[in-house]
């Protein structure tokens, strides 16, 4: 019995271990090409990586550490960036368009005229961030830190507020 339960728990680490790991193939190819659609790179490490008008979209880029990367008009439509670090990233002009980016850190990140529009942004750290014209339309920010954040200009229609921390640090419970 105790033979059994060891094995179980080494299955279960090497199942878990595996399953948390980017794809090694997938990062090379968006290091050779610049496009990498519905790739595997969780947990992948791009701190201060220049990979703009890289296409991403659909990509898995769960918990991946991507801090002071420039993402420049780079496509993350539907990626899963939930829990990602992209604190200072540079994202201007990025297309993220109903991207995951719950709990992510998008602390002091700047995001002009990005498109996050239909983004699940929950939780998520943007204290600081630049977010001057970004299309934020139909975003969902409950519980979101907004606390010094740039908003001018941002499409703010149809966007989720609830227990969310605004630029001022006010909370506002709109759309719960």
């Amino acid at each position: 019995m105790k033979r059994t339960l060891t094995a179980v728990a080494v299955a279960a680490s090497l199942i878990a271990s595996g399953a948390s790991a980017f794809d090694p193939e997938d990062v090379k190819k968006l290091k050779k090409t610049n496009e990498c659609t519905e790739c595997d790179l969780v947990a992948v490490t791009l701190v201060k990586a220049k990979i703009d008008s890289a296409d991403l979209t659909g990509s898995n880029l769960q918990r991946a550490y991507m801090s002071e990367a420039s993402l420049i008009g780079s496509s993350m439509m539907r990626a899963n960036l939930s829990g990602a670090d992209l604190a200072k990233a540079f994202l201007a002009l990025a297309n993220m368009s109903s991207a995951n980016l719950t709990g992510a850190d998008l602390s002091k990140a700047f995001m002009d005229r990005t498109n996050l529009s239909g983004a699940d942004l929950r939780n998520a750290n943007l204290k600081g961030a630049y977010l001057t014209t970004a299309d934020l339309g139909d975003a969902d920010l409950s519980g979101a830190d907004l606390e010094g954040a740039d908003l001018k200009g941002a499409n703010m229609k149809g966007v989720i507020l609830c227990n969310t921390t605004m630029p001022d640090g006010s909370v506002t419970y709109s759309g719960c």
